[in-house]
């Protein structure tokens, strides 16, 4: 009887642990030693993250997401040139057994320096930001992961300003567009099949909006400007959004030259993080819940050099952030009280630049 009650405790231990244990992927740039996209296993109950393998050689793959299913991995290949056209590529991959990366398809972006993806799983649809070519690209995915030519093709350029396509997100049946070229948030709502228009949002002069989050309900968004270091506070107004609020990302008494990146809410959306490349910090904010406006709380050294991308566990216990320029994956502890973090450790990644789990 001890016997089986030991065995049977071993099994739910096992069990226990491998809940805890989730596979992230690893984009990074290939110009040095990376190959291409890598697989860590990340335990959520101690933050160890270990088990470093490649899992896809690919090129440049700089950006990345995981399906909400957890069987595929889509990918962007940051060129200029994909055979011979003026463009990046996109790459999709089954998840095997083993962990491994299958490729099931890869075409053109349409578009050069593809940085951005994001996926409307309900719909179908993975949309592309083409930073350079200064377009996004919409594509239909199948239940077998593979991609569909190209669907629709945007071109946020204009007669005197080149556009920056840096990141989209799709909301039901809206898309919202980041600029940083345009210096705008673009709002579109699918008509028929095709997105159009709904609203461009204006970030202050020179901004260079960059990446965004987005509260549950929709009622606030969260611009991350990389030339400004701010973060703006959109507020649903009708059918739209309007600005309502800038916020310094940088300590108070900085005087570095720094560029912002990638920006985060707490599951709870009582805290917003956001990440300064120069100053190498992660800031983090309190959040309002009614009326949307944010406190500075905290900035953090992000234990490297030039904090690109950064993810929260699926616990949202642990916050890891990718240091491009200086190859390496800090982790840092979360108080879900205080929203503020603390560096735990960090561990060796040849230039990452995308965190997914």
């Amino acid at each position: 009887m001890n016997r089986l009650l030991f065995t049977l405790s071993l099994l739910l231990l096992s069990s226990i642990v491998y809940s805890q244990s989730h596979p992230m992927y690893v984009g990074s740039y290939t110009k040095g030693k990376s190959e291409g996209i890598y697989q860590f296993i990340f335990n959520s109950e101690t933050g160890s993250l270990k088990d470093k393998k490649l899992v896809a050689e690919s090129n440049n793959p700089s950006y990345l997401v995981v399906s909400p299913t957890k069987d595929f991995v889509f990918a962007v290949s940051e060129l200029s040139q994909y055979k011979n056209t003026p463009s990046g590529a996109i790459s999709s991959y089954k998840v095997k057994k083993d962990g491994t990366l299958e490729k099931i398809s890869e075409l053109s972006s349409e578009g050069k320096h593809p940085c951005h993806l994001a996926l409307n799983e309900k719909a179908n649809k993975l949309v592309v930001s083409n930073y350079s070519g200064g377009t996004f690209s919409l594509f239909d995915v199948l239940e077998t992961g593979a991609i569909k030519p190209v669907s629709q093709i945007v071109n946020l350029n204009k007669d005197s300003i080149v556009a920056h396509t840096h990141s989209a997100q799709f909301y039901k049946d809206e898309l919202f567009v980041a600029d940083l070229g345009i210096n705008t948030l673009e709002h579109f709502s699918l008509s028929d099949t095709l997105y159009k228009t709904t609203k461009s949002i204006s970030m202050n002069p020179k901004s260079g909006p960059r990446h965004f989050a987005m509260t549950k309900s929709r009622e606030f968004m969260y611009v991350i400007n990389e030339y400004a270091n701010t973060v703006s506070t959109l507020e649903k107004s009708k059918e739209s959004y309007l600005k309502t609020n800038d916020i310094s990302t940088l300590r108070d008494s900085a005087v570095v030259k720094s560029f912002c990146a990638d920006i985060h809410l707490s599951e709870d959306e009582d805290f917003l993080y956001g990440s300064n490349r120069g100053e190498n910090t992660i800031v983090v904010f309190k959040r309002n819940k009614k009326n949307g406006a944010l406190e500075k709380i905290q900035n953090i050294s992000c234990h490297g050099n030039w904090p690109r991308n950064f993810t929260i566990d699926p616990s949202g216990t642990f916050l890891l952030v990718a240091n491009q320029k200086s190859n390496n994956i800090a982790v840092f502890m979360i108080d879900k009280k205080t929203g503020k973090i603390t560096f735990i450790y960090d561990i060796e990644s040849d230039s990452p630049t995308c965190l997914s789990f």
